[in-house]
């Protein structure tokens, strides 16, 4: 990786933590500033938190093509201006109308930055140096996100709109911070690919791309894979593990908030130990690993439930578990990103990242909906089982994919130097420049 290339990289990462910084001021308080302070109901803010899924689900069909045709640079500033707009939009807005356009204009900016910025990841690293460079991103934007819900929290006021806006001014401006960013960065122009030259219609990633993805039987595999464990995971923390730690482990409200802080800890805490443990493992045995550990956290959590009235065995069982998953969290970070992107032709990178995108995002409408169903019906005991299953079974999965794996995709240090890197590069150079 030249320098210039690492420096391209670091500005990527700086953008997408200070968003990630912003996004700390507004999400934990999204769902009581609608329902509370604007005085919409809890109704409008469940369709708000909706919205945001819908919105993401409209768009990554079709952004990936527009990052391989256009590229990922146009794409995420675009994205940044769309997320700033509807973040202040959502400040701003003191009616149910406004204010679901507006998370509807802010979810379709953040689904068209995720994929375009992990092209850019890819773009700007080796496949010796990716893992690295997404685990950096994910630990950075965990630290964001956790020193903004702090500084948030002694910010917000329910009692004044007004703190609000500037919450959501806040966030905004990270937003069009990270557009900046992006915008300094300066890619080859004119890409030579080492795959074969796809068709037109493959290259713009319509129908034949489409079908090229789909006819990709370790791609398919991985998003199976990663609907499961973004299911069993992200998608419960929100609806049946947060239901299920006040129901039955007893918890109150403001101890979810300590376990979520518990999970992001574990996250930042561990992310370069475990990195320097998993960079030189198996992608597909670390992942089989992760299924495992979260196996244990499920069953730690609902252990919470086995003593009634045990408030302190409650806490510290809950507690763990959030803590668990985040150390899962971690050994993911440096493998699936970096897996999708050395799956996809040079010519489909954008498409890969979007499907994987999509993918995410249908676990993360599905998941608490069915976790809040489950909670509802009080049917926790069935509840816990059902994760530690679809735990088990991202073990089983992972070690299924690694059967569909060449070497250098499942541990890329086997890879031999020189070998074909799935990113652009100029005809005459392969370096990537910063603006000054």
């Amino acid at each position: 990786m030249t320098t210039a290339m690492g420096a391209a990289l670091r500005r990527i990462q700086l953008g997408n933590a200070l968003s990630a910084f912003g996004n700390g001021f507004t999400v934990p308080f999204l769902f009581v500033y609608v329902a509370q302070v604007r005085d919409l109901g809890s109704n409008t803010a469940g369709v708000v938190l909706a919205t945001f899924a819908v919105a993401a689900l409209a768009v990554l069909p079709f952004i990936g093509r527009v990052i391989d045709r256009r590229g990922p640079l146009s794409v995420a500033v675009a994205g940044a201006v769309a997320a700033a707009v509807g973040s202040m939009g959502l400040g701003l807005a003191a009616s149910e109308p406004l204010v679901i356009a507006a998370a509807g204009v802010l979810g379709a900016g953040i689904a068209a930055i995720q994929p375009a910025l992990a092209t850019l990841i890819v773009w700007c690293s080796t496949p010796i140096t990716r893992s690295r460079a997404f685990a950096t991103q994910f630990f950075l934007g965990n630290l964001g996100l956790g020193v903004g819900g702090l500084l948030g929290g002694l910010l917000v006021d329910t009692s004044a709109a007004s703190s609000f806006v500037r919450l959501f001014a806040i966030d905004a401006v990270m937003f069009l911070v990270l557009g900046a960013a992006v915008a300094t960065v300066r890619l080859a122009k004119t890409p030579v690919f080492d795959d074969p030259v796809p068709t037109a219609d493959e290259h713009l990633g319509g129908a034949g791309g489409w079908r090229s993805l789909l006819g990709d039987r370790a791609m398919v595999q991985l998003c199976v894979l990663g609907f499961v464990m973004f299911f069993a995971c992200y998608g419960q923390f929100e609806s049946g593990l947060s239901a299920f730690a006040v129901d039955v482990a007893r918890i109150s409200p403001s101890m979810l908030g300590v376990a979520l802080a518990a999970n992001t800890a574990a996250i930042v805490l561990a992310q370069f130990v475990v990195l320097k443990l998993v960079e030189r493992r198996r992608r597909s045995r670390v992942i089989a690993l992760v299924g495992l550990v979260w196996t244990v956290a499920w069953c730690v959590a609902g252990s919470a439930g086995l003593v009634p009235g045990s408030q302190v065995v409650g806490i510290t069982a809950i507690v763990s578990a959030y803590a668990l998953f985040g150390i899962g969290e971690a050994m993911l970070s440096p493998t699936v990103a970096p897996l999708v992107a050395d799956l996809a032709p040079s010519s489909a990178l954008g498409q890969y990242n979007s499907a994987f995108a999509l993918v995410k995002q249908l676990a993360l409408a599905v998941g608490p909906a069915v976790g809040g169903l489950m909670a509802g019906a009080g049917l926790y005991g069935t509840y816990i089982v059902t994760l530690i299953v679809c735990s088990l079974g991202i073990t089983a999965l992972a070690l299924r994919l690694g059967k569909w794996l060449t070497a250098e995709q499942d541990n890329p240090l086997r890879a031999v130097a020189g070998a074909a890197v799935p990113a652009p590069r100029a005809a005459a150079s392969d370096e990537v420049t910063t603006a000054a």
